[in-house]
């Protein structure tokens, strides 16, 4: 999957009822960022009770799909939502919850989603290192990208069927 060339980011947004609250809030952050050129909520509704790896899946795959450059995930800890979004190819999630976290997330293993944790967090800072995360972007001529293809190619030895475990050293 090649990210495209944009001046803003087009994200999928999902949550599970533990995350609610701060997904409609972050939400409308995101619809009013310069940096965010769309956003779909992918659930879970005000009354939903749908499975955090359900929505997981839903935002991961429309990443893969080329629908949206990034997603935001959100449930209790942020945790299961990370699981559940790594188990789709060419996706790469992480629960993040301080500032440096989010930077790296990006900058050294160009993870296009970002979960946070309802529970764990307060609002305000999640707001603000959503607002940090937008302004992130991966720099494919940068030592990190070594290390990124390394884990895309063990993925692509996987999807293959081939045996993923290689000797290191």
């Amino acid at each position: 999957m090649t990210p495209r060339t944009f001046p803003a980011w087009r994200i999928g947004i999902g949550a599970d009822d533990a995350g609610y609250s701060y997904k409609e809030t972050i939400k409308l952050d995101l619809e009013a960022s310069p940096l965010v050129d769309a956003v779909r909520d992918f659930g879970v509704a005000a009354d939903g009770h749908d499975a955090y790896g359900l929505v997981a899946a839903n935002v991961g795959e429309a990443i893969r799909a080329g629908e949206f450059d990034r997603g935001l995930l959100i449930c209790g800890t942020g945790l299961g939502m990370a699981i559940a979004a790594n188990k789709i190819p060419d996706i790469r999630a992480a629960a993040a919850h301080d500032s440096f976290s989010v930077e790296r997330l990006v900058k050294s293993n160009n993870a296009q989603i970002l979960c946070l944790g309802q529970r764990v967090l307060g609002i305000e800072l999640a707001r603000r290192l959503v607002a940090e995360w937008l302004t992130y972007r991966f720099d494919p001529t940068s030592a990190s990208a070594a290390k990124v293809a390394v884990i895309s190619a063990y993925e692509g030895r996987l999807a293959a069927g081939a045996p993923g475990r290689q000797a290191c050293g």
